[in-house]
């Protein structure tokens, strides 16, 4: 199967894994799994945030994940 997938979908495919292989063994992930969902309503505070960080993608001020980690911890 993972043979046939496109390249494009090989980094998501990549991170599904990793999260199912992970998530049972991580005490803190499994907290976070079973957290009841966030019910709060979004505020006008909230909104203004969402949309900085959208205008800065826009402007191309973000890097990736991936890009963060290759800066943070270097190549692997």
């Amino acid at each position: 199967m993972v043979d046939e997938l496109p390249d494009d979908e090989l980094v998501p495919a990549k991170r599904f894994l990793e999260y199912l292989r992970f998530r049972n063994k991580d005490p803190f992930r499994a907290f976070l799994d079973e957290a009841p969902p966030d019910d709060e309503a979004v505020t006008g505070e909230d909104l203004a945030a969402i949309r900085e960080g959208l205008a800065e993608k826009a402007r191309g001020e973000v890097v990736s994940q991936e890009e963060a980690e290759r800066l943070l911890l270097g190549p692997r």
